[in-house]
């Protein structure tokens, strides 16, 4: 499909020893290949794991590379940083918490929504240890995805200190109605979450048929606005090449 291809986001040639710089002040860190879910239109389905994991040379490359960058906050991204063992984790967070410009701790995950039990005592007691301040943003797209199970994993992070996040990708078909995104909405503050970003669709390569209209989009967050507060209401979101940030469309 025209516009759309491997490499949306032009990471590729972004990427040295799994680190990512794409933002002032904040480093991205590819820290696997490995997602407890293979979704549809992920944006890296097409990324080079192969070449670009951190933890290649126990992570001595990227560490040196972060050292040198005084980044304020990492950013732990991959695949899905929870794919790690918590063993491993604590090695990296260990080195990590060593670097004095770093202040924020950042994990994108999609494990407490797939597979709660991921948030084991021994990793939320590997939250509450480390110096940095913990933000964890999670991946729910659907109110469905939220049982009581996740729902307990949500609040053990947040009792463990992390602010907690999430973020959506809006998809034709899966939660492009404003009773659906509402619905998260609520029920993600029932788990103790605030919603962060809507994002429009990354357009890579395979995920046309997910594509809904950005005016629709601006719509659909005019429309939750009149039920919802503020503070629930996700920013609509798409992503630039290039850009310092996320840009706001509605």
């Amino acid at each position: 499909v025209p516009g759309f291809g491997p490499d949306p986001l032009q990471e590729f040639d972004l990427a040295q020893h799994g680190v990512l710089k794409k933002y002032p002040n904040r480093t991205l860190l590819i820290t696997t290949a490995a997602c407890p879910v293979h979704c549809r239109y992920c944006f890296r389905r097409h990324f080079p794991y192969e070449t670009q994991i951190a933890s290649r040379q126990q992570w001595a490359l990227a560490l040196q590379h972060l050292k040198k960058e005084n980044t304020k906050e990492i950013i732990l991204s991959g695949g899905d940083p929870l794919s790690l063992s918590t063993h491993r984790l604590e090695t990296l967070l260990t080195s990590l918490a060593q670097i004095e410009s770093l202040k924020t701790l950042r994990l994108h995950t999609r494990f407490p929504i797939i597979l709660p039990e991921r948030v084991e005592p021994e990793f939320l007691n590997l939250i509450v240890r480390t110096r940095l301040k913990t933000v964890v943003v999670v991946h729910c797209n659907h109110p469905n995805e939220i049982n009581n199970e996740v729902m307990e994993a949500l609040q053990k992070l947040r009792s463990a200190g992390s602010t907690v996040l999430n973020q959506s990708v809006l998809l034709k078909g899966i939660n492009d109605k404003a009773s659906v995104l509402t619905a998260l909405s609520e029920r993600l503050f029932e788990c103790g979450v605030l919603p962060y970003y809507l994002h429009l669709l990354d357009p890579v390569a395979g995920t046309a048929h997910y594509q809904v209209d950005e005016n629709f989009g601006r719509k659909l967050i005019k429309t939750i606005r009149k039920s919802l507060p503020g503070y629930l209401v996700p920013r609509l979101v798409r992503e630039i090449p290039g850009e310092l940030s996320k840009t706001t469309i509605a």
